[in-house]
């Protein structure tokens, strides 16, 4: 039996002959190169799974001292935070891209109103509403086209409402005209609005005691209507400015823009020719009763009346008391004299334009006993805005021939 079994030198020398994929074959099946393989993989498998647990705990786990902050003396917070500080990871967001072009971008903190508004290009507003006054338009036109800050920055605006003569298309006649010629205006709106008003358009009953509240009323809710329909966002200036005007200094704009007023009027007079001695008289009257300051009088005069009370000024029928500027001025005089007041006419209005978007408009109810413009007075005045008036700086009316007694 022995005999049979080959020596263990032999049985070397005879793996040594052993072709190579005999030799890899018997490696491979070797019982201990199977448990290093396994082991090995068990090992690979394990880490994998330690180490990103690992970084997540750095990444995500605030390690800190082992006492809170409060309790640790000055040396050892200074130990600790000399070799331990916080990693930061800004994120910078990318710039957000708007691309539905539904939506519009208006940035209003440029558009200021300054003294210096010719040289910084500030667009006005000029904005006139209109009832029945066809005949006044041409001569509107004429005034308009006389202005010497730049057209290119002025609009138009007009309402007209209530209307039944030609008003309308004298209007669109004019500035058609207008619009086709060098001295053509930056753009021009016509709002088309009535407001029910059949109150007479003769002068008696128009400026008389008992039509005053609701023409007044009416006439603010008119004045509203346009404003919001033409103000826009590119706006600096708002130039209130009635249709009957028949004589203004060509360079009212860039006057007014001068007074960095939040609101400024001029005075308001009037024309009268008479024939005295066969010889033509012109007599200069004082037409607007509105611009004013309080009195001590008048404030006693207004200080129990009903809430709904309007007061109308120069009336025989209620003395106010106040002090008018229409009797103060003088056009010989300094032009730019300034008057601080209280109420004001709506002949000729510079109003900056964020007096407006800050909500001050014109009551078309009683405000303090006032509406229109009168009441918008009272509103800025409230809201912490300046009312100025120029009381030698006039601007001419028409003469209405007012009944005795009303002015």
């Amino acid at each position: 039996m022995s005999q049979l079994l080959p020596k263990a030198g032999v049985w070397r020398a005879a793996q040594q002959h052993l072709p190579p994929a005999r030799k890899v074959y018997n490696l491979v099946f070797k019982t201990r190169f199977l448990a290093y393989v396994a082991v090995s993989a068990f090992i690979i498998i394990v880490w994998r799974q330690i180490r990103p647990a690992a970084g997540d705990m750095q990444r995500f786990v605030c390690w800190g001292p082992a006492k809170p902050p409060m309790e640790m003396s000055p040396n050892e917070a200074a130990r600790w935070h000399a070799q331990h500080t916080t990693p930061i990871t800004f994120n910078h967001h990318a710039p957000v891209t708007v691309n539905a072009t539904s939506i519009d971008r208006i940035n209003l903190n440029p558009i200021e109103s300054t003294p210096q508004g010719l040289a910084n290009k500030e667009r006005i507003l000029i904005l006139t509403p209109l009832r029945n006054a066809a005949q006044h338009i041409p001569q509107h036109f004429d005034l308009l086209s006389q202005l010497t800050y730049p057209h290119d920055l002025i609009d138009l605006g007009f309402l007209v409402g209530d209307s039944n003569d030609d008003t309308l298309a004298v209007l669109a006649a004019e500035l058609d005209r207008v619009q086709n010629t060098p001295a053509a205006f930056r753009s021009a709106m016509i709002v088309e609005k009535d407001f029910g008003v059949t109150m007479s358009q003769d002068v008696k009953v128009r400026h008389g005691w008992a039509a005053q509240g609701p023409r007044r009323m009416e006439m603010g809710k008119a004045r509203n209507y346009l404003l919001y329909t033409a103000l826009k966002p590119e706006h600096s200036w708002v130039y209130w400015r009635d249709i009957d005007i028949v004589d203004s200094p060509s360079k009212i704009i860039e006057d007014f823009i001068a007074h960095n007023k939040d609101i400024l009027v001029p005075n308001i007079w009037f024309h009268r020719y008479k024939d005295v001695n066969g010889e033509t008289k012109d007599i200069e009257g004082r037409f607007d009763y509105n611009s004013w300051q309080e009195t001590d009088a008048s404030k006693r005069a207004t200080a129990n009346l009903d809430r709904n009370f309007i007061i109308a000024e120069g009336y025989k029928e209620f003395k106010t008391h106040r002090k008018y500027m229409a009797t103060e001025g003088d056009w010989r005089n300094n032009k730019d004299e300034e008057w601080q007041l209280d109420g004001i006419g709506g002949v000729n209005i510079m109003v900056k334009g964020h007096v407006h978007r800050s909500g001050i408009n014109f009551p078309c109810y009683p405000f303090e006993n006032q509406a229109e413009t009168e009441g918008f007075a009272k509103m800025a005045k409230r809201a912490g805005f300046g009312v100025y008036g120029l009381p030698n700086y006039v601007v001419w009316h028409i003469d209405t021939e007012e009944k005795p007694g009303n002015s």
